[in-house]
């Protein structure tokens, strides 16, 4: 066997698996699909509402649409808006989890491979938050604050909950548009580097983290291209891989699409292009688009 082939083999042997409030995930044949759930009034996408009745029923049919994950956020994470009180996003968001598990008593899951229940994924930054979700509980948590220091990570390693870590430059709720890399993608690897290290040290299994590269995060338009053409470089890393790019600005900025709803076309096409670089949970509105596109694409596999 040559080592090119023997190369290949190793990949095909790798088994990728996430491990989260004592679930084990193994996402070796089969990409999770994560269902965005905005409990919120603020979405560029204007698919939230707060509503806990509508958010729990929204969650069964993401669930029989194929999603693996919901992701529930009570508070946009649009920039240049004034953050809501710690108060108002608990208040949007804890009677959806306290209730989420009985709601999915009567869901139906679409397929016999799909994890079910769905894991429940937290999308907030602010540790206040964080801390009052812990008794009503969350699988993972989403964190769009570039994990600063390692207060989140240490309320998640209190719990068992896996951490997913975006990449991102300053403050969330403000703009960066203005940041500029030398090298994006050494800037990820140095990024996530040290963010691994920070929430190992704490306590968290590296089976338990996610790394999302940040897609439209304090990037431009060239560099979130650069992103999707060598995501390979992070993904190689044994760590899974989150590829956020639903209805992103950069679709808009590429094919001069203004409105979100109508970019779903091309969010399959950068799913699909993410799915054959390795990443292993995709971030959707859509998700029975994303549910077809990637069993179709393991079917050819």
């Amino acid at each position: 066997m040559s080592k090119n082939e023997q190369g290949d083999k190793d990949k095909m042997d790798f088994v990728c698996e996430l491990k989260a409030r004592g679930r084990r995930i193994a996402l070796r044949n089969r990409a999770l699909v994560m269902g965005i759930l905005n409990i919120n009034d603020d979405s560029f996408s204007s698919d939230g509402k707060i509503d806990t009745e509508w958010a729990l029923a929204r969650a069964v049919e993401m669930v029989a649409e194929g999603a693996d994950i919901i992701d529930v956020g009570g508070e946009s994470a649009r920039t240049n808006r004034q953050a809501i009180s710690e108060l108002e996003e608990l208040r949007r968001i804890e009677p959806f989890l306290k209730n989420f598990e009985r709601t999915m008593k009567g869901a139906t899951p679409r397929d016999s491979t799909q994890v079910f229940p769905p894991l429940v994924s937290l999308n907030t930054w602010r540790p206040g938050v964080i801390e009052g979700a812990l008794e009503a509980g969350f699988d993972i948590l989403n964190d769009m604050s570039a994990l600063p220091d390692s207060t989140n990570a240490q309320l998640c390693a209190r719990i068992g909950a896996a951490l997913l870590i975006m990449h991102s430059r300053g403050e969330p709720k403000v703009r960066h548009t203005h940041v500029t890399y030398a090298d994006v993608m050494q800037e990820l690897r140095d990024f996530f580097e040290e963010k691994i290290r920070l929430a190992t040290e704490v306590g968290i299994p590296r089976e338990s983290l996610i790394l999302d590269p940040g897609i439209d995060f304090a990037k431009q338009v060239d560099d979130n291209l650069r992103i999707f053409r060598e995501l390979g470089r992070l993904t190689s890393q044994g760590v899974p891989v989150l590829l956020p790019v639903s209805r992103k600005s950069v679709i808009k900025h590429v094919l001069e699409i203004q409105d979100p709803k109508e970019r779903d076309a091309a969010t399959i096409a950068c799913l699909v292009a993410g799915a054959l670089r390795g990443a292993s949970i995709f971030r959707v509105h859509n998700v029975s688009a994303a549910w077809f596109a990637l069993r179709s694409l393991e079917a050819l596999r």
